[in-house]
């Protein structure tokens, strides 16, 4: 096999990984992936590209950012695909990430059910109201939807 015959152009990538040719190019744009091109100067990507677009899609799914992303990939080596063990490490690293996440999104539903469910939609009685913006002390953001911490909401 010839060195290009063992990558794959960009419709190879874009049908093995369902993701379209647009979203690898801002991948690759975003140093999430890289390419090398041929005498014709086409993108021709390594096979090993398909994990690390896995990782991407997998990653986005649990809702990390493309920063947090494109920092767990600068941790690994450019030139393999991610491991189990990778995988296995950075999840770790997230967790309290997306348990914070969790936390908030169960914190939202139960505020949101009893001011839906009462039907009244009152400034007065709403759960999330900040009347005269008594929470500028927290920060900015919706403050009473972040996850609790020890002294907080």
């Amino acid at each position: 096999m010839t060195r290009l015959a063992e990558h794959l152009s960009i419709g190879q990538v874009a049908d093995r990984s369902g993701v379209p040719h647009t979203a690898l190019r801002f991948y690759e744009e975003k140093g999430l992936i890289s390419s090398e091109r041929s005498a014709g100067n086409q993108r021709r990507y390594s096979r090993s590209v398909l994990r690390r677009i896995a990782f991407i899609r997998a990653a986005q799914r649990v809702g990390l950012s493309l920063e947090d992303i494109s920092a767990a990939l600068a941790s690994l080596p450019a030139d393999h695909a991610p491991t189990k063990t990778d995988w296995a490490r950075l999840s770790r690293d997230w967790q309290h990430e997306l348990d914070a996440r969790i936390d908030a999104l169960q914190r939202l539903r139960d505020r949101l059910t009893g001011c839906v469910g009462c039907g009244c939609l009152s400034l007065r009685s709403c759960a999330l109201y900040n009347n005269d913006d008594e929470l500028a002390r927290f920060g900015p953001g919706a403050s009473k939807l972040r996850p609790a911490v020890e002294g907080g909401i």
